[in-house]
């Protein structure tokens, strides 16, 4: 099954600091339809304003993956942690015991983001933190692991039995990705119009596949993806 849920049918929020779109049901958005796509929870598309962002907040036994399309992110949380995640790159909070953090646009520009929450496979994990770039030329035509609690040796490790993929095709190229049973997945393309399994899709809609083997992506225009592979 493939559904593809275009970008205009999301939820959405404008606090004028943060325009938000949400694939999911998340804050004041509520769809009973869209909860949660197997142990994904949270599909955020945010465009943060220049100078503002997210001031200290707790999180407890979620996995949360920053994926910086454009601009920067930087992070400070209770753990005394502090970084700058920067366009193309990757941070992941493993929430466990609970940690407070803030996200603050630091730049002279909009940032805009994926982030995207995971259930944790066991709670009251130990928190953790980490950030790592990943140039766009090292997935150029393939999907690559970026943050993995599979054993993907150079992936930001979480703590559940997921993946969070990127990939880059010129227009015109196509990839293919294997799902292993029981297992579910969504994608949305940063950039580009697609194919998928036969099925088109433009720039921030969003994918829903299940029960799928072998997912074949084909680039209509240059594309930038990114793929959760999770337990359904």
């Amino acid at each position: 099954m493939i559904e593809v849920r275009p970008f205009y049918t999301l939820g959405a929020a404008n606090h004028g600091w943060l325009d938000a779109r949400h694939h999911f049901s998340f804050a004041n958005y509520h769809n009973p339809g869209r909860m949660g796509w197997g142990a994904i929870r949270v599909w955020n598309d945010d465009t943060i304003a220049a100078n503002s962002g997210f001031p200290p907040h707790p999180h407890k036994d979620m996995e949360i993956i920053t994926y910086v399309r454009t601009g920067a992110i930087t992070h400070e949380d209770s753990m005394g942690n502090r970084g700058r995640t920067a366009a193309g790159d990757v941070q992941v909070m493993s929430a466990g015991t609970g940690v407070r953090h803030a996200e603050y646009n630091l730049e002279d520009e909009a940032t805009t983001l994926f982030q995207i929450w995971i259930m944790p496979e066991t709670q009251n994990a130990a928190p953790a933190w980490g950030a790592r770039p990943f140039p766009k030329g090292d997935r150029a035509g393939q999907f690559v692991p970026l943050a993995s609690g599979m054993g993907d040796a150079d992936a930001l490790p979480i703590q559940t039995p997921a993946r969070v993929l990127g990939a880059t095709l010129k227009a015109g190229t196509s990839t293919t990705y294997r799902f292993e049973p029981g297992r579910v997945g969504y994608m949305v393309p940063a950039e580009g119009k697609i194919r998928v399994n036969g099925e088109v899709a433009n720039a921030r809609d969003g994918i829903a596949i299940r029960d799928v083997t072998e997912l074949t992506v084909e680039a209509l225009e240059d594309a930038e993806l990114v793929l959760v592979d999770a337990l359904n």
